[in-house]
């Protein structure tokens, strides 16, 4: 999305680069919507996928993949996303529960949870995310007559741009609680993007704020190109994510988080799949690996 990050991400919408991620995981939480024992409820995603032309044929119900939950991707790799969905679910509402009433979600995406979470009345969600994406969002679920359950405010702004004045001047207030997400974001970003990314949430954020964000371990990526998920996106969907992930080496930013006062948690998404008893677990050649979910909070002083 920045620097040295491929050309291609530099698209606007949804129709190619890390855009058509966006759909890929729409798609996922349409597949997990329709299980029968779906860990998160999005009834918006199929909707999303049925208006990109670039994913018309892409499956939104398990019973359309022919080789079902034996499918890398349709199968194992959609039940990531969605336990993925559900865990950062769960986490911003034990955050706006407790003392959080700002929420920012970064690099948004096709993201509903203002339309499909129960949210305390005076709460506000902030969506950043580029102009086309949010465009392309904002037809569909007009289109679809749908409500947000809680006060939204898309701030149409790239995160290479001044996308905290953006986000200021939308209303968000520094002096407030916030609780903040980066889902499947920061590995498309070069490390000093990254780096200045979590530095400005800290800034940003007073005490009793919260942030969750995705990271991945791997010193190398390409030892897992050949991997069932990454192979299966490449030649199912036309999507090569390892072309798209920033090549760079990857800050420590828990670490960071930790040494500016935060309190930190890092899980694999396999500690997850074992509380649900549902979702993907370990195996050979596992492009899920290296990834882990992080969880910070900053404590009263």
């Amino acid at each position: 999305m920045a620097g040295t990050a491929p050309q291609d991400t530099d698209v606007e919408g949804v129709d190619a680069g890390v855009g058509l991620t966006a759909l890929l995981v729409a798609a996922a939480r349409a597949i997990e919507t329709h299980r029968h024992d779906s860990l998160a409820q999005d009834t918006y995603a199929e909707h999303f996928v049925r208006a990109a032309p670039a994913c018309a044929d892409w499956p939104v119900r398990i019973e359309q993949v022919p080789d079902g939950d034996g499918n890398p991707l349709w199968g194992r790799f959609a039940r990531y996303f969605g336990l993925r969905t559900r865990v950062l679910d769960d986490f911003l509402l034990r955050s706006v529960r407790t003392s959080a009433r700002q929420v920012v979600l970064l690099g948004a995406g096709l993201d509903t949870r203002a339309f499909r979470l129960d949210w305390p009345c005076d709460c506000v969600v902030f969506e950043i995310d580029r102009a086309g994406v949010l465009a392309f969002k904002h037809q569909v679920l007009t289109d679809l007559t749908a409500s947000p359950k809680v006060k939204r405010v898309p701030v149409p702004v790239d995160l290479r741009a001044d996308w905290v004045t953006a986000l200021t001047t939308a209303g968000f207030d520094p002096a407030a609680p916030s609780v903040w997400l980066a889902e499947g974001l920061l590995f498309y970003l070069p490390s000093p993007a990254e780096t200045y990314l979590i530095d400005t949430v800290d800034r940003l954020t007073t005490e009793g704020s919260a942030l969750a964000f995705e990271a991945k371990l791997e010193k190398d990526l390409q030892a897992y190109r050949d991997s069932p998920i990454y192979t299966a996106t490449r030649e199912q969907i036309g999507i090569d994510l390892l072309h798209l992930f920033d090549k760079g080496p990857r800050p420590d930013s828990a670490g960071d988080l930790t040494a500016k006062g935060w309190s930190t948690s890092m899980h694999t998404p396999f500690d997850f799949s074992r509380r649900h008893r549902r979702g993907p677990l370990p195996e050979p050649n596992d492009a899920l690996e290296g990834n882990r979910w992080v969880f910070a909070h900053k404590p009263s002083l």
